[in-house]
């Protein structure tokens, strides 16, 4: 295949699964800038060698070792001039394992096999299992909070509830619609949004979302949707977790613990 046509082949392939690098990224992170950094980062490493996608792997799995080994290199997670959100999970990134996180959000998130997640790091499938356990207990055990749901599904939303209660957090209640979502924050500040997008009156949980932050910015969100991809187009700021429908407890479980560790402050760890 002529160089010009491998490329734009290449091109394609990429950008069918940019925008789940970019919420790996994001979720990774913790911040919509960062992530980007490190999804553009790889982007460039690409356009100068794109043999990672001639080691008979899969697309996907191509590209997330491409990213992975622009992350390795750099070793900082979060920009050192972060403040806010950022800065306190500089702080608690250095607690954790090596490579725990990574590992489980490539398993939780984006839902890779460990073979495959082996693969994108390069290391054994006993480690990957290994980093992943060691994951979910550091990650679930560093903060408790209270939760808010926008749900308006009750099965869907009596489900996350469940789960949010299982993990030790709070729940100060469930909005669905975004006047009952706005009114319920109003109420009781939440430490963490989960929030679905279509609400049953036809109002949006982006909208609903968007003016409770206008009061407390610092409320980190997870949406749940159907079409992830919607919500990471670069054209807007975006959230650092999306949880894809329909979803796994695996999956809730993860997005809640990594949102929380982010979030977490000296007083919400206290709480």
């Amino acid at each position: 295949m002529p160089k010009d046509k491998e490329s734009d082949y290449l091109s394609v392939k990429v950008a069918g699964l940019l925008p789940y690098l970019r919420r790996y990224a994001r979720a990774l992170t913790g911040s919509q800038k960062s992530g980007d950094t490190y999804a553009a980062a790889t982007l460039e490493a690409l356009l100068e060698d794109r043999s990672v996608f001639e080691q008979g792997l899969s697309d996907k799995v191509a590209l997330f070792r491409a990213f992975h080994l622009i992350w390795s290199s750099a070793g900082a997670p979060v920009e050192s001039g972060d403040e806010g959100i950022a800065a306190s999970a500089q702080r608690h990134l250095a607690k954790l394992t090596v490579n725990t996180r990574e590992a489980l959000l490539l398993r939780t998130v984006e839902e890779f096999t460990p073979e495959e997640i082996a693969q994108v790091m390069q290391i054994e499938q006993d480690e990957v299992d290994h980093l992943i356990g060691v994951a979910r207990r550091e990650m679930e055990d560093s903060v408790k909070g209270r939760v808010m749901v926008i749900e308006d599904e009750a099965i869907i939303a009596m489900d996350l509830q469940d789960i949010v209660a299982e993990m030790g957090h709070a729940i100060t209640g469930v909005a669905r619609t975004a006047a009952g979502a706005v009114q319920l924050a109003s109420k009781e500040r939440p430490n963490l949004i989960l929030s679905d997008i279509q609400l049953a009156d036809g109002s949006s949980g982006i909208d609903a979302v968007n003016d409770i932050l206008k009061a407390a910015s610092d409320i980190p969100v997870i949406f749940i949707t159907a079409f992830p991809e919607r919500l990471l187009t670069g054209e807007r700021p975006e959230p650092a977790f999306v949880i894809t429908k329909p979803y796994s407890e695996e999956q809730v479980r993860s997005a809640i613990s990594q949102a929380m560790f982010f979030a977490s402050t000296e007083t919400l760890a206290a709480q």
